[in-house]
């Protein structure tokens, strides 16, 4: 497949050891024992050097649940119909899904994109319609051969940074919907990661043994009929799905934009691991929100070298668990902003 045009990651200061130690050495004189914050503490100085800054700040987050249906959903490995995304779409717009509660309640802005849903919407404030020519109501069933084509692979990339071209902030929270998407995702992480089946794909919302080992049977009929779909943009376009191919646009374009990176569970995963293929920086930039029950994630982030913020037996997706973990970051950012230093305060230091 000829590669779409990458954009530039944004300078980032990682490599910065003066700012590191700055960042670190206002961390380790907040009025506290070292180190006592843990893993906030790694937070904060992640997004200082995402932002080359000493004082972080986040700025008009954007949450967006890309959604598609997927032709795979026709062989049952799914214990829902296809037809949820379209009513999950609704029920976003109408407010009423987990992830608009949540959304409201940190003062995310929420858009969902139509990706290749197989229906049509009316307009609406929240939706943003990304449907790409000849694949409108979603992929082709990847048991039998390629999800899409390589030129609807690229369209989908291209929409994806598209909207992030014109969505504003500093942040952009990772969301998804599309029954049989745990499947394009473990097709994913079984061709990019050389994994099993057995560990890449999972109960996804739910299956019971019979219906894991149906699916488990069909993800590997299709691994067989792409088996020549090797490269990341190969296998994005052969085994993937509409809604994962925007992700990775949006991610691409939000690090050039230098937006810190919020992830949510398994299928977004399975796009920021196509990026990061692509340019391995951008993972820097990603704050890996939660791991889900998933089957394979867990897996996955161990794979590429991450630490999730949170382990609560999500299993929902939306970017439920990229919502949940976001007063983390804002909590990180307030320590460096807004915490005495032992000197400001008066506070003695400890004597060891």
């Amino acid at each position: 497949m000829t590669e779409p045009f990458e954009p530039t990651l944004a300078p980032a200061a990682f490599g910065d050891t003066a700012l590191r130690r700055r960042v670190q050495a206002a961390l380790d004189g907040k009025t506290k024992p070292q180190g006592a914050l843990g893993r906030l503490e790694a937070l904060a100085l992640q997004l200082a050097l995402a932002q080359r800054s000493e004082r972080p700040r986040l700025q008009q987050p954007q949450l967006v649940v890309f959604a598609a249906d997927h032709g795979i959903a026709a062989q049952g490995v799914s214990a829902y119909p296809a037809e949820v995304t379209r009513q999950m779409v609704l029920n976003f717009l109408a407010g009423g899904a987990a992830v608009s509660v949540l959304a409201r309640q940190h003062g995310l802005a929420l858009t969902v994109a139509d990706c290749g849903v197989a229906a049509e919407f009316e307009p609406h404030p929240m939706l943003a319609r990304l449907k790409v020519p000849g694949a409108e109501h979603g992929t082709a069933d990847v048991s039998v051969g390629p999800a899409m084509s390589e030129t609807q692979c690229h369209g989908a990339i291209a929409h994806g940074r598209q909207l992030m071209a014109r969505l504003p902030g500093n942040a952009l929270l990772l969301g998804e919907m599309g029954i049989a998407n745990t499947s394009a995702a473990a097709l994913l992480m079984a061709r990019l990661t050389d994994g099993p089946l057995a560990v890449c794909a999972g109960r996804g919302t739910g299956l019971d043994d019979a219906g894991l080992a149906r699916k488990r049977s069909v993800l590997q009929r299709a691994l067989l009929a792409n088996a020549g779909a090797t490269a990341p943009l190969q296998a994005l376009a052969a085994l993937g799905g509409l809604e994962i191919a925007t992700m990775v646009g949006a991610v691409q374009q939000a690090a050039a934009q230098g937006r810190v990176i919020v992830v949510d569970g398994f299928i977004s995963t399975a796009a920021v691991a196509v990026a990061a293929a692509l340019q391995p920086a951008l993972l820097q930039r990603c704050v890996f929100s939660h791991c889900s029950q998933e089957a394979g994630h867990r897996r996955w982030l161990q794979h590429l070298g991450v630490q999730p913020l949170l382990d609560l037996d999500l299993r929902l997706g939306e970017g439920s668990g990229a919502a949940l973990a976001w007063p983390l970051l804002e909590s990180a950012c307030r320590v460096l902003a807004e915490m005495a230093s032992f000197e400001s305060a008066g506070v003695s230091r400890s004597s060891t």
